[in-house]
């Protein structure tokens, strides 16, 4: 597996469960989309722009299903998650070389979890995860823990 040297462009996605349907929309800017996914109702994506680029739709896409198998993983571990956790993707794409490639840093934000714990479930997160999945073994992706 190649490390991207040089990032051209980034897809920025954040998820969060929402769980009241009158909620304001997002604050990151004039694109916000709610996603379904099987258990989850309100899932919401909030890209930062008017006309999504292929890496923002990918992170959004790949957040809103993460958030909610985080969600499913955590049940399985017999943990109960705080309301307003959330997971944030970064996609990158570049090059190293003349070769291209995509890369992913996510941002798991688990208020009042001990660390640990929330990295045994992002583990296992990704482990069933359609789009973790999809790219095991293909592309760099960095976890970054957040508890408090």
């Amino acid at each position: 597996m190649e490390k991207i040297e040089k990032v051209l462009a980034s897809g920025n996605s954040h998820a969060t469960v929402n769980r009241d349907p009158n909620v304001q929309p997002g604050e990151f800017g004039a694109y916000d989309l709610k996603l379904t996914a099987p258990g989850l109702e309100n899932v919401e994506f909030i890209g930062t722009d008017p006309h999504p680029r292929a890496e923002q739709l990918f992170a959004g896409a790949w957040s809103a299903c993460y958030t909610t198998v985080f969600g499913m993983a955590a049940q399985l571990k017999k943990v109960t998650l705080p309301p307003d956790y959330s997971v944030d993707i970064k996609v990158n794409i570049g090059q190293t070389g003349s070769a291209w490639f995509l890369g992913a840093n996510f941002d798991i934000r688990v208020p009042g979890v001990e660390k640990e714990v929330v990295e045994k479930i992002a583990h296992l997160a990704h482990q069933i995860c359609p789009y973790s999945k999809s790219v095991r073994g293909n592309i760099e992706i960095v976890t970054n823990i957040v508890t408090q």
